[in-house]
């Protein structure tokens, strides 16, 4: 069975527009408590996890009537980080999880992602099921079996913990002046209080959501505003997180950007040195820059890419044994500390390499020389195939022939909005400008038809 309620990363979209409606969600929660109940066992429950979107209580309530109906426990942990759900879904003997976030996205858009009882995201198999079920409906439990709902208020400090206990012992950051950037989302009181408890002087921003302001001017999809308070106040580190605090961008003390591939190769590097990267083998997507496959190469390390998705990434560590990977986005995994992409156990990562190895931010996130990569998104209509045409495919040929062993061309639509993702990397950028845009405009004449 083909998915169409799940995307690359669970179901998103528009509050109150379908699928993110309080009836469809209701409908997933029976469906995916029914999914998850374990035989054999006399209680089944379920931790929920959200970010700060007002359409948040929304869905909160209407999965908690879901999992209920079918018998489950519902533990609710209130504003999380995404990664502290997946820690804490094993972690509270649970059957399953649930974040309600769309990660990166404005307030309006709300998503929900689920956990398997071992913390990590489902398979598309796994998904595909529960949209059957869904669709098909699902008999709910008798009167005397309905669930019960608790609000767990110690969520955030038991995550707050484990990335703490992620830093060697006794390690601190005393002297080191750190910008966090919240995004306004979930981890917008445990990031300021982990850096603080660890000894640094933290200077937060993107720290007093209002249900609506969540990845607004702020975070890690829009860095400028903390490069520039970097800057302002001469710290040494900035750390940009998103609205569900699951992917990481650090800026340096110069209010310079790093992108995840230049963090993922420092990590990667290290951990080799020390003979903690497992396979000698970074995990990355199709999307990481050819720089970094390089770089990994010449230091005899293999770059093992996946489809987009830090899904897919987690999927493909687990299946080669593995313990690190990411996206080119942010989102940077280290199975031996957590089950997906954690944006704050990044930061304090990076900040443990800054403290041992006595370097600035800026000599840290400078591992490569990026190949000129150049992105450009094309909108489409739901429903259309502007991919399959004879003028698209032929102008994606010729371009990809062109380009030979010098660069690569990738096309792929974005699995959570309605956008083809034009991506070429070329050591021409002439070249590499027109090539996307020929594409592009092809795309975009092919939609309007």
């Amino acid at each position: 069975m083909t998915r169409s309620l799940f995307g690359t990363d669970g179901v998103r979209g528009t509050a109150n527009t379908y699928p993110m409606t309080a009836d469809l969600a209701m409908r997933l929660g029976a469906a995916a408590g029914r999914y998850f109940r374990r035989e054999g066992l006399a209680a089944h429950r379920v931790v929920i996890g959200k970010d700060t979107r007002l359409s948040g209580y929304m869905f909160e309530t209407a999965m908690t009537a879901g999992f209920t109906s079918v018998g489950m426990n519902v533990l609710l942990l209130g504003p999380v980080p995404t990664p502290a759900v997946g820690m804490l879904t094993p972690s509270m003997r649970a059957d399953a999880g649930v974040m309600i976030s769309a990660s990166h996205n404005a307030h309006q858009d709300n998503g929900i992602k689920f956990f398997g009882p071992n913390g990590y995201k489902l398979s598309d198999e796994a998904e595909a099921e529960i949209e059957r079920m869904v669709e098909e409906g699902v008999t709910p439990a008798r009167p005397a079996n309905i669930g019960r709902a608790k609000r767990i208020d110690d969520g955030r400090f038991r995550y707050a913990e484990r990335v703490k206990a992620s830093l060697p012992t006794g390690a601190t950051l005393d002297g080191v002046k750190v910008v966090i950037d919240c995004a306004n989302g979930a981890a917008h009181r445990v990031a300021p209080e982990v850096l603080w408890e660890l000894g640094a002087e933290v200077i937060a921003m993107g720290n007093a959501p209002d249900g609506r302001n969540i990845n607004e001017g702020c975070g890690s999809t829009k860095p400028q505003a903390a490069a520039a308070r970097v800057i302002e106040a001469g710290a040494d580190l900035g750390i940009c997180l998103d609205g569900d605090a699951d992917r990481v961008m650090i800026i340096d003390e110069n209010g310079q950007i790093a992108d995840g591939d230049q963090v993922m190769a420092l990590f990667a590097t290290r951990w080799a040195r020390e003979g903690r990267l497992r396979g000698n083998t970074l995990v990355a997507t199709v999307m990481s820059n050819l720089g970094l496959e390089r770089h990994l190469d010449a230091q005899g390390l293999k770059l093992h890419r996946t489809a987009v998705g830090d899904r897919y990434v987690v999927e493909a560590m687990r299946k080669g044994g593995f313990n690190l990977g990411g996206e080119q986005s942010g989102h940077i995994v280290m199975t031996d500390h957590a089950t997906t992409g954690d944006g704050l156990l990044a930061g304090l990562q990076f900040l443990a390499i800054m403290a041992a190895s006595g370097k600035r931010a800026s000599q840290l996130t400078r591992q490569f020389q990026s190949v000129p990569q150049k992105l450009e998104n094309v909108s489409y209509a739901e429903g259309s195939d502007p991919l399959n045409t004879a003028r698209v495919k032929s102008e994606i040929e010729a371009a990809e022939k062109r380009m030979g062993d010098t660069g690569r061309v990738l096309i792929r639509k974005s699995g959570t909005e309605p956008l083809i993702r034009v991506m070429a990397e070329c050591e021409d950028e002439d070249m590499l400008n027109e090539v996307v845009s020929g594409i592009a405009a092809k795309i975009a004449d092919a939609r309007d038809a």
